[in-house]
């Protein structure tokens, strides 16, 4: 079973789902957890912008920490920089370095062109990582 389990989110709601499936999975296994929020910056001709603030990538880690806590999980985590091209090997070599035997993500449906021309960071990291990857489900929307 999984013993080092690594969860990336990000400031979608849908980050909520997959916090929620690491915990759930670190109960069952008595594993630890590492959440990780890569702070992404999109590069310009003339600069680099950040699409985050600090203190608003410091509440979606606080968040998903506290949710793993309240569930009895030993979790920790960290926030990370990287142009948006980079954010899936920032995971990537995160998980690696954690020793992860288990990536968790929520994935971000879009429309098939969108994706061929600006492809999921949950897609980049299966692709990259040397580890089990699990994608969330997105919470169903009642309405």
């Amino acid at each position: 079973m999984f013993q080092r389990i690594l969860v990336a989110v990000d400031p979608s709601p849908a980050r909520a789902s997959a916090v929620r499936l690491a915990g759930e999975l670190a109960q069952l296994a008595n594993a630890e957890v590492r959440v990780v929020h890569v702070i992404a910056s999109a590069a310009s001709l003339a600069a680099i912008v950040p699409l985050e603030e600090d203190t608003e990538a410091q509440a979606v880690l606080d968040e998903a920490l506290a949710t793993l806590r309240d569930l009895g999980v030993k979790a920790d985590g960290t926030l990370l920089r990287g142009l948006t091209t980079q954010v899936a090997a920032v995971i990537s070599e995160t998980a690696e370095e954690f020793g992860a035997d288990l990536i968790v993500l929520s994935p971000h449906h879009r429309s098939a062109a969108r994706a061929l021309f600006d492809p999921r960071v949950s897609d980049a990291v299966a692709h990259r990582a040397h580890t089990a990857i699990l994608l969330a489900p997105e919470p169903q929307h009642q309405g």
